[in-house]
């Protein structure tokens, strides 16, 4: 009985070795497989890594370094021209740009991007973070931490805009408003500039053409003006409209001198004119009135 017991122990273990023997086997084959293909992989790289730094180095064939040279030059002023032509089209000239990896990883991509340049005489600095998700074939970007820095201390139409932009981060949105915003400034200061130099005996600008007052001097009572204040208005949603308002300023010994006359009509009347001629027209109206005030 304990010889057959055994040569039964004695057979399975003769099983197993045998299987043991195979497992090894194929262990050494599949090994064998994953250093052929880890070697046809890095020759691959390899050949691709050798061919793309001959071509920059102009070792390639066909082709020498001049070649080369040649082509990165042409490339060069290709992109140059078309950063002149978005700045053309879009009236936004950027001065620097600089970026900060926060994150990177096989499937996510977050970067500090911070850009700064100017639209018009208007100069801006853009902080936000850009996050790329890969999501199957393609990938995701958000933008996200928008922080906006205007240089000019005239903006106060423009700061609750600027906060409603801040919290959507629609950066899209900004620029697109930024232009017009930029725009309506530079048609306030050419009228400015061309009231002033057409009836410079009337028309004066305290605080420069870029300034929202052009001040209207009456010839005929010293210390009467009007003034006329044209602000460009930004709402939250990104509509640009200009906003003018007729003001004066009248002594009081004046207002004794013609108790009968209505002062606060001046500024309705304005803004009727507004409607019917618009900004430049209604402007030019008044100051025509009081140039007229001279020879009479």
């Amino acid at each position: 009985m304990e010889e057959r017991m055994s040569e039964e122990n004695i057979e399975e273990v003769r099983v197993l070795e045998a299987q043991i023997e195979r497992l090894q086997a194929e262990v050494a084959v599949l090994q064998g497989q994953q250093q052929d293909n880890n070697m046809d992989i890095t020759f691959h790289l390899k050949g691709q890594m050798q061919d793309a730094m001959s071509y920059v180095c102009g070792r390639k064939q066909g082709g020498g370094k001049e070649k080369v040279l040649s082509k990165l030059k042409e490339e060069v002023e290709e992109l140059e021209e078309d950063l002149k032509w978005q700045t053309r089209m879009n009236a936004i000239s950027l001065d620097s740009c600089t970026t900060k990896t926060l994150q990177s990883s096989g499937s996510k991509l977050v970067q500090q991007l911070c850009v700064s340049g100017h639209c018009s005489e208007l100069v801006f600095q853009v902080e936000f973070q850009l996050s790329e998700v890969k999501e199957g074939q393609g990938s995701k970007r958000m933008i996200s931490d928008l922080n906006v820095v205007m240089d000019d201390s005239d903006l106060q139409s423009f700061s609750s805009f600027l906060s409603g932009v801040e919290e959507s981060s629609d950066l899209l949105l900004l620029f697109r408003t930024l232009r017009t915003f930029s725009d309506r400034c530079e048609d306030r200061c050419r009228t400015f500039q061309h009231f002033q130099e057409k009836y410079p005996s009337v028309v004066s600008l305290p605080g420069g053409c870029r300034s929202e007052v052009m001040a209207l001097n009456h010839p005929e009572l010293p210390g009467c003006i009007l003034f006329a204040h044209w602000s460009v208005e930004v709402s939250r949603e990104g509509a640009v409209a200009p906003k003018i308002n007729l003001l004066t300023k009248i002594p009081e010994r004046a207002l004794q001198l013609f108790p009968s006359q209505p002062v606060g009509g001046a500024a309705e009347a304005f803004q009727s004119l507004l409607r019917i001629l618009g900004p430049e027209a209604a402007l030019e109206s008044v100051i025509r009135a009081v140039s007229l005030s001279q020879h009479t």
